[in-house]
């Protein structure tokens, strides 16, 4: 056959297919015509496992990527050592022909019974085109299992072919080197792996059994930067017999410590590269201590670091042991698990972060409810005398789903009333969310009530639920209801007409299944009337009143009262014993209007307890003869001394000086208890005809 002719056929064949298979394939179809070839394969020895890979066959009937390793023994590697002495003396050809059984080769008999083939003769083609790349480069295979064999003529046939063999072959593997790094089916098999968990190390697991098709890699972990602590934290690890979640934190050394800041530096400025690579970890400060600390031995590293805007987040590090083990093409490969990992980091902390807050909101919560209950007592106090009427309503509402509106003055206890209806009913198990209307800002009770839409307003930088989100399927306490401004009725009224809300920002609609408890302690009718609080709201929440006394209209609860707060605070102020009550003290409580309700009460006790923790408790610092029976039945003559100021300034400074016996200078002085200058004291004092010195003051 004319050479020229072989030459310009083969090599159209040889480089007219960038995937080696098909290269393989037609090249064989071709070269069937010429020469008895029945299977041609493409291998290559890997040097480092002392293995022959075969990368590629072809057969008359296909062409396929076969990726298969030969462990070659002893004899057959030394075997190829000498044909690769034979190659750089040149004291071979190009081509290497084997006619009389080339099974007796340990080298070849290894290879073929891996492949299950027989042969009567073959030719082996080394592709390096120097002695260097010979065993890197590696070698085609011609294989004839017909009685006709390869003769010489074939061989120099072949020869004239090398070079294209080499550049097409050359090219097929970068093409193919690059479908590995960029193949969609790949990026979405890795991310499958990394994201499909949220148990991170099971994802690590399932990641590194895919790596380790494509580079070497023996275990993979995934750290997180802890910049103010100046250490790493070991998040998880994966090896190929296990994986574990981690909680290490590793602190950095001095070097370490400069070392992450150098590359933060390089990320900011655009130098740093994607994947770093540190094929000798004893030259590189952090990867050294930490291989050390983790019990590692000495081994390659590529790190990839995960950044969360202008900080290194964290990084993931798969880790192979020896030194000078990855090369460019692994680190452009491992390059792209960095969004998937980022992504799958983010995801896995926020889920341990929701898991650690359920598990401290179901403990809060129980502790809550404990507390409740035991602030609230299992009976409410005055429940059989002044507060029977009270009760008796809340019997006849607490099992059903209608709003409840308290009403009463401050400190009366509406919120105890409003636990005692949530606890009496069927949502008992469900929470209870309180919400002081009065207390938060009006630009923000949209967002505290309903909840915000991460980027929704500027601060809002996460998702947040709402007080009502978060009492679903139990009850929601809206004190002093009558200091809600009028936008945010009318969005209370659309919760109460349709049961549901949408976050401020957000699009979607969440249906509520909630019970409302409304207090104030204001005229909501009034309001109403000065247009200052909607009327149709007020029908709304005005299905079922209940009007709570205040103390003064039923002091017979005053002794039960008293006795459940003694027994209250000796707990929380640690007292050893409770005190006792001066006789006759209680009388002194009877005649006080309590202008405070409960609420005062409890704290009068809890003055006199600090004031005298063993007991006998007095209360007689109320002055009940000043306060005989409520507001409005003070004489004229105390109402004209209290217009007067300056009485009253007066007043108030002789009653500090008479408990510090007169003195005016020091910590304890009547100055520093006052909270202004012993200057500007002492000209009050005599502005007002207040005399100096040891004397009774009152």
């Amino acid at each position: 056959m004319d050479e020229n002719e072989f030459f310009r056929e083969a090599t159209l064949r040889i480089c007219g297919n960038l995937e080696i298979e098909k290269a393989l394939f037609f090249a064989l179809k071709y070269m069937r015509q010429v020469m008895p070839v029945d299977h041609m394969f493409f291998q290559f020895y890997d040097e480092e496992h002392n293995a022959m890979h075969i990368l590629a066959d072809a057969s008359p009937e296909c062409g396929r990527i076969v990726d298969l390793q030969v462990k070659l023994s002893v004899g057959a590697r030394q075997e190829l050592m000498q044909f690769r002495e034979e190659f750089r003396h040149k004291k071979s050809k190009f081509v290497w022909l084997f006619r009389d059984n080339p099974r007796k080769q340990k080298l070849t008999d290894e290879i073929f019974n891996s492949l299950g083939y027989s042969t009567t003769s073959l030719m082996v083609f080394p592709l390096g085109l120097k002695f260097q790349e010979l065993l890197g480069g590696g070698s085609l295979i011609l294989s004839s299992e017909s009685e006709s064999k390869f003769s010489q003529q074939h061989v120099e046939l072949l020869s004239l072919v090398r070079e294209p063999f080499a550049i097409a072959l050359s090219n097929a593997l970068k093409h193919r080197s690059e479908l590995k790094l960029y193949d969609r089916d790949f990026f979405w098999e890795i991310t499958t792996r990394i994201c499909g968990n949220l148990e991170i190390e099971e994802g690590l697991r399932s990641c590194l059994e895919l790596l380790s098709q494509y580079m070497p890699a023996d275990s993979l972990y995934l750290e997180r930067h802890e910049r103010n602590f100046g250490a790493m934290h070991m998040i998880a690890r994966a090896t190929a017999d296990k994986s574990e979640k981690m909680d290490v934190l590793i602190p950095f050394t001095e070097e370490g410590k400069a070392k992450m800041a150098m590359l933060a530096q390089e990320w900011i400025k655009g130098t740093l590269p994607s994947v770093l690579v540190i094929n000798n970890p004893r030259e590189e400060p952090v990867t050294k201590h930490l291989l050390k600390t983790l019990g590692e031995p000495p081994s390659s590293v590529m790190s990839l670091p995960l950044f969360l805007k202008e900080e290194i987040a964290g990084a993931l590090v798969v880790i192979a042991e020896g030194d000078n083990r990855f090369t460019e093409q692994h680190a452009k490969l491992y390059s792209n698990l960095r969004m998937p990992f980022f992504v799958a980091v983010s995801n896995t902390l926020k889920h341990r972060e929701i898991i650690k807050l359920k598990d401290l909101l179901a403990d809060d919560n129980r502790y809550l409810q404990g507390e409740l209950r035991r602030l609230s007592g299992d009976e409410i106090v005055g429940a059989n005398f002044g507060l029977r009427d009270v009760m008796y309503k809340v019997q006849q509402v607490a099992a059903l789903n209608s709003p409840v509106l308290l009403l009463g003055e401050t400190g009366v206890g509406k919120d105890v009333i409003a636990q005692t209806i949530h606890y009496s009913s069927s949502r008992s198990d469900g929470p209870f969310v309180s919400v002081n209307c009065g207390a938060i800002p009006e630009s923000l009770i949209d967002s505290e009530l309903f909840g915000h839409e991460e980027g929704a307003f500027t601060g809002a930088i996460t998702q947040k639920r709402g007080r009502f989100e978060r009492a679903n399927k139990g009850t929601i306490f809206l004190d002093e209801i009558g200091e809600l401004p009028l936008q945010a009725q009318v969005r209370l009224l659309r919760v109460l007409q349709s049961k549901e809300i949408e976050r401020v920002g957000g699009v979607e609609t969440i249906p509520l299944d909630i019970r409302i408890i409304a207090a104030t302690n204001r005229n909501l009718e009034k309001m109403v009337a000065q247009n200052t609080f909607r009327e149709d709201l007020w029908f709304r929440l005005n299905v079922f009143p209940i009007q709570i006394p205040p103390l003064r209209e039923r002091k017979e609860d005053i002794p039960a009262l008293l006795q459940y707060f003694i027994r209250q605070k000796t707990k929380e102020l640690n007292l050893p014993a409770v005190p006792s009550i001066f006789p006759g003290a209680i009388d002194f409580l009877l005649s006080y209007s309590w202008p405070g309700n409960v609420r005062e009460l409890g704290n009068i006790v809890e003055r006199a307890m600090i004031l005298n923790s063993a007991g006998p408790l007095t209360f007689d610092h109320l002055n009940p003869v000043d306060t005989k029976t409520n507001t409005e039945e003070i004489s004229s003559h105390q109402k004209e001394q209290a217009l007067d100021l300056d009485s009253v300034i007066s007043r108030h400074i002789r009653s500090v000086l008479s408990q510090t016996d007169g003195k005016v200078n020091g910590e304890d002085g009547a100055a520093a208890l006052l909270g202004v200058n012993p200057s500007t004291l002492r000209n009050r004092m005599k502005k007002l005809g207040i005399p100096y010195g040891k004397q009774r003051y009152l």
